[in-house]
């Protein structure tokens, strides 16, 4: 069907008089609508690489990343907290026009020669690895003896008050790249771990697990059972007795290192305590690869060339 011959009525009502064409003529023209013009494609701006790839939040990173123009060249540091499947990443990040400059960086692998029990990615690893690059960036700049950070793990916010006699405390924002920040979320024990390890992050207790956000209040208790462990030794407990096959599979690692459920927390413990004791980074024994698997041949010059050349057909010669 089509609408022609529109008419206007004195009240600026449209009458619309339906003419009838045939299957055959409406066949032969379709009714098309352009939906981007010329205009549109001339002006279209390519949006930033990381953002099609979906890996940054510019809107965020622009407010993270800008420094007061009175400040100078003064760098603003961020602290970066991401997850993958196996570990923990938690670094001391400041901008510059030619890139990030990562001044310090910790991940939860090495947490085993502190003596973690296991389980790289949980939020007890989270805060041991926030704790470690805390320690390790203050020490870098000679202010781990002014600020020792939180030692009694008591569950309660903690934030590094300044000292009179200076020098003033390491800033740093929390970056969480595209993370929900959610309360309980595991981005925030790696601050808790940070803030106790003595870095001024500006934060509140809304986001830590064990916040009540009806009774606005914090559970100590539950962010430091969390902090040791204690969650997921009541989880091993829960399947051991449920499902032993599903528990020898899901904590292989824990009963392959005889880790009992009622140990985690000592052994959570034991690792903070190794941490603040000495976080200096311990390189890999790997020695670097001297020769490439996959070298590609050196050029010959003219003069190899040519003697390649004379040599074939030397060879050639004294065949026939």
């Amino acid at each position: 069907m089509f609408y022609s011959n529109i008419k206007l009525l004195p009240n600026k009502e449209k009458l619309y008089i339906k003419d009838e064409i045939n299957s055959e003529q409406s066949l032969k023209m379709p009714f098309i609508k352009v939906q981007k013009s010329k205009a549109y494609f001339k002006r279209f701006q390519v949006k930033y690489k990381r953002r099609r790839e979906g890996k940054t939040d510019y809107r965020a990173r622009k407010r993270l990343v800008a420094q007061d123009k009175n400040k100078y060249n003064s760098p603003r540091y961020r602290f970066v907290v991401r997850f993958s499947n196996k570990e923990v990443t938690t670094q001391i990040v400041y901008s510059t026009i030619a890139g990030d400059k990562v001044v310090a960086a910790a991940y939860s692998r090495e947490l085993t020669r502190f003596g973690a029990p296991g389980g790289l990615t949980n939020y007890a690893a989270a805060y041991a690895t926030g704790l470690l690059v805390a320690r390790r960036v203050l020490t870098k700049f000679n202010l781990a003896d002014k600020y020792h950070g939180n030692k009694n793990v008591d569950g309660n916010d903690y934030n590094v008050e300044e000292n009179d006699e200076g020098p003033k405390p390491f800033l740093a924002l929390l970056d969480v790249g595209l993370r929900r920040t959610t309360t309980g979320a595991k981005v925030f024990a790696a601050l808790k771990g940070a803030t106790d390890g003595g870095l001024a992050i500006p934060h509140s207790e809304t986001r830590f697990v064990g916040y009540d956000s009806e009774a606005k209040k914090l559970d100590p208790e539950v962010l430091k059972k969390h902090i040791f462990g204690g969650h997921v030794a009541d989880y091993m407990k829960h399947l051991k007795e449920e499902d032993a096959e599903a528990f020898n599979r899901q904590f292989s690692a824990y009963v392959k290192a005889g880790v009992k459920p009622e140990d985690l927390e000592a052994r959570w413990k034991k690792t903070f305590d190794a941490v603040r004791a000495n976080p200096a980074l311990v390189k890999s024994g790997k020695k670097k690869a001297t020769e490439h698997k996959n070298k590609r041949p050196l050029r010959l010059t003219h003069a190899q060339r040519k003697e390649k050349v004379a040599a074939k057909l030397a060879a050639g010669k004294s065949d026939e």
